[in-house]
């Protein structure tokens, strides 16, 4: 059975579109099958690609967004995933508070399934150019993480 994860952050250009691209990647090199998106709590961006910065340094890992296109969650989404996985404690409230009572989403914080210290991914945009890799370590140890739980779960 094909376990779906949506990934959601603020606008869905940088955080979510990195973690749909490095998740992608790390199941396929795993075998897994896992659908995988993104979206954002909010609509500026809805159509726009993901930042390039966020492109440029995600490519340098060979993770291609390139193709992703930012859209806003919707009230599907809560029955379509398994997963809602959000970037940080700000998304996860604003999809608890938005969710329907009788969803079939788990919604969780995407580092939860992480070993490091850090809950949240921070959000690079208004940052240094450094904050774009930071961000990318933090996904790619999410990403195995995550994986490591699917494993362990269908045992």
């Amino acid at each position: 059975m094909t376990t779906k994860v949506l990934f959601v952050c603020l606008g869905n250009i940088c955080r979510s579109p990195a973690a749909e691209g490095v998740l992608r990647a790390k199941a396929r090199a795993r075998g897994f099958d896992v659908y995988i998106d993104s979206a954002g709590t909010g609509a500026w961006h809805v159509g726009d690609p993901p930042d390039a910065r966020m492109i440029a340094a995600a490519g340098k890992r060979g993770y291609d967004l390139s193709h992703q296109r930012a859209r806003k969650v919707d009230l599907a989404d809560f029955y379509e995933f398994d997963y809602l996985l959000a970037m940080d404690l700000s998304n996860q409230t604003d999809l608890l508070e938005t969710s329907p009572p009788n969803r079939t989403a788990d919604i969780r914080l995407f580092l939860d399934f992480a070993e490091c210290d850090t809950r949240e991914t921070p959000d690079p945009y208004y940052g240094a150019a450094g904050g774009f890799e930071q961000v990318l370590d933090l996904i790619e140890m999410g990403a195995e993480g995550f994986l490591d739980h699917l494993e362990n779960e269908s045992e």
